[in-house]
């Protein structure tokens, strides 16, 4: 089946032309054990300059918790205190390697979901990577369908003592978050990876 018409999603070649903004300098503004924040001078392709502060942060891992069962089953969702926001909030289990190491993904997404949930899965799904903040940091994230999950104990980290999880439905979850009560971007981006790739296996089940 031939791509929708369009805009030209590539863009151009960045090693034939030369990206479009230009680093000139750059000099650390802070950094601590998750994360470094520099300034870059930069340069427009029609010779102007600025100034562009960048976070940069290891990648990190998003998992997707999913009972086995009619329709994908449960979700398995963490609640905790987000101090920029000042609120509660629901996300699925994520988290990166500390002192912004780096490492395999799937070794850091089941990390994540053991310390978080306590929950081990049989199975482990990649469903795709993408950038969370690309406007002021290159960081992104593997998201993951944990499946055959088994139940053992959490071992939360001292930021995250006031964690608590609960199982929702598919609508519970969606409905959450027209609430509000899951604002994380990552999150919803993660579920819309889950939802092309079951729409995937059923093309293929459907022999398309």
């Amino acid at each position: 089946m031939s791509a929708p018409d369009g805009p030209d999603v590539r863009g151009p070649d960045v090693r034939q032309h030369g990206p479009d903004v230009r680093q000139l300098s750059s000099r650390v503004v802070y950094q601590d054990r998750w994360l470094t924040l520099r300034q870059d001078e930069i340069e427009y392709r029609d010779g102007s300059r600025g100034s562009y502060a960048v976070i940069d942060k290891p990648d990190f891992a998003m998992v997707i918790p999913a009972e086995d069962g009619p329709g994908g089953g449960r979700f398995c969702l963490v609640e905790e205190f987000r101090y920029p926001l000042q609120r509660r909030a629901w996300s699925f289990p994520q988290g990166g390697f500390p002192d912004r190491g780096t490492g395999d993904p799937a070794e850091l997404a089941r990390l994540e979901l053991a310390q978080e949930t306590g929950l081990r899965a049989a199975v482990l799904t990649p469903l795709g990577f993408l950038n969370c903040a690309h406007g002021l940091s290159g960081q992104g994230f593997h998201a993951f369908l944990a499946t055959g999950l088994t139940q053992g104990a959490s071992d939360r980290e001292p930021e995250e003592q006031d964690m608590r999880q609960g199982w929702v439905t598919r609508d519970q979850f969606t409905g959450m978050i027209r609430s509000g009560a899951i604002c994380d971007d990552a999150t919803v981006a993660a579920y819309a990876l889950l939802l092309l790739h079951e729409q995937a296996g059923q093309e293929r089940t459907a022999g398309r």
